[in-house]
């Protein structure tokens, strides 16, 4: 996905605490990279980063990464195997669009808060604490 709009700072304490109120709620791991570099495979770009910090070795193979790269104005949601096989493409594409609509308003932090949440929400249905 990509929008339009200059990228204002991300608000880091906003985006933490989302994370951190999501997961208490399940079992699953989100984690969310801003990168400085630019990137034309946000998809690509995000299972390395998702094989980077050893999200595929969680047993239930439940994590999500948001990957944000704000100087190619693009970004991906991907979920490991567990998640995905439960959800399906639909959810990804559903948080994305979220996401994209807030990202295209200028409300960059409130679009990555937003895309956190709705993982959280899928997350909790599907691997509940």
């Amino acid at each position: 996905m990509s929008w339009l709009y200059p990228i204002p700072k991300v608000a880091h304490e906003r985006v933490v605490a989302a994370i951190r109120d999501a997961e208490a709620r399940t079992k699953g791991e989100i984690r969310v990279v801003v990168a400085r570099h630019k990137t034309s495979d946000p998809v690509s770009a995000a299972q390395v980063y998702f094989k980077k910090f050893g999200m595929a070795k969680a047993q239930d193979r439940n994590g999500i990464l948001i990957f944000v790269a704000p100087r190619s104005r693009n970004f991906a949601v991907v979920g490991d195997t567990g998640i995905h096989e439960k959800s399906g493409d639909a959810a990804w594409a559903s948080i994305a669009t979220a996401m994209g609509e807030r990202f295209r308003s200028g409300e960059f932090t409130d679009g990555i808060v937003h895309g956190v949440e709705r993982a959280g929400e899928l997350l909790a249905q599907t691997f509940p604490r």
